[in-house]
């Protein structure tokens, strides 16, 4: 697996592995059970006057690669910043469970300091804060913890396809949920069996017929495994969210127009989400915040950024009208 062996001192930004003008790094954190623990904080500046920032969180089973992604933002006049959250990508070492935590929660430090070298060191006053998938449900509970400490952060959130429930069965939603509340509090490394096609990870993937590259060692295509401690924290921080919270600040979700479950290559691979119920997305949003707005792109992937020119180009294209639409 491809992980750094030694890492600079915190604050000291070094080149990164996705070239000019790109940078990265260090955030040093507190040892967990596993030993030390780092996260990684990328940055991309804005090549004209700038606007604000951007804070942008990856998904599981991910990292963050989207140098489009980061372009985009800073023609709009952003400063781009990623978080490879703690046992991902850039963060992952040698001796961590990849993707491994025990409530979601334990992100929170990470986001607290990322956020603090954004806003306090870097000067910026707006941030816009943007996650994808798993990072979509992080962040809003991370953000709700924030506002309820009278800390209301972030002036806007992009949600690309957050993962706001269980998809499957109301069967898998209730009692297998139950089960694994009890495995996962006896046995948090047990591995949960499932079966994973690697269908998605190809469609992107330039070697599999899709337009991206990324590491496969920290973006495998068939996952990682999903453990019992870790599916339990997911479980738990959908039942808050489904609760009701409040992240304090307007609210752009993206998703595609339509699901597709699929573990063989058809036309849907391409042109719809194959990994999460958008009607699922759609349902639960309105917990997220008083001022949420839903956009579908037809034809859109579960990153929709990642998506067919087409409609990476129309998403972009909201996104852009969207964040004008709040500085009228």
């Amino acid at each position: 697996m491809n992980v750094s062996a030694d890492h600079p001192t915190t604050g000291r930004s070094r080149a990164d592995i996705l070239g000019e003008p790109f940078v990265a790094e260090t955030i040093e954190l507190p040892d967990d059970a596993e030993g030390p623990v780092i996260a990684t904080l990328v940055h991309h500046p804005a090549p004209r006057t700038r606007r604000g920032a951007v804070l942008y969180v990856h998904g599981f089973c991910d990292y963050f690669f989207q140098r489009g992604l980061a372009e985009f933002f800073g023609e709009l006049g952003y400063d781009f910043y990623a978080l490879d959250l703690r046992k991902y990508g850039r963060s992952l070492l040698p001796h961590q469970t990849a993707n491994f935590c025990l409530d979601v929660a334990e992100y929170d430090p990470e986001l607290d300091e990322a956020w603090q070298r954004i806003t306090e060191r870097d000067g910026h006053r707006e941030v816009v804060v943007v996650a994808h998938s798993t990072g979509g449900l992080i962040v809003p509970l991370w953000l709700d913890g924030r506002r309820q400490a009278g800390r209301s952060i972030a002036n806007a959130v992009i949600l690309n396809s957050p993962w706001l429930d269980m998809q499957g069965s109301l069967l898998l939603r209730t009692v297998g949920t139950q089960a694994i509340d009890q495995v996962g509090a006896r046995r948090p490394y047990q591995v949960i069996p499932r079966t994973v096609s690697g269908v998605y990870a190809e469609s992107l993937h330039r070697d599999h017929g899709g337009e991206w590259t990324f590491d496969t060692a920290w973006k495998p295509l068939e996952s990682f495994p999903v453990r019992a401690g870790w599916m339990r924290a997911i479980r738990r921080a959908h039942r808050r969210l489904h609760r009701g919270i409040d992240i304090g600040a307007p609210t752009l979700v993206l998703a595609s127009k339509r699901t597709a479950f699929t573990s063989v290559w058809t036309e849907d691979v391409a042109a719809a989400d194959i990994v999460l119920d958008v009607e699922q997305i759609a349902r639960w949003s309105h917990r997220l915040a008083a001022q949420v707005t839903i956009a579908r792109v037809d034809g859109a992937l579960h990153d929709v950024f990642l998506s067919a020119e087409i409609a990476r180009t129309q998403a972009y294209g909201l996104t852009r009208r969207w964040l004008g639409w709040l500085d009228d």
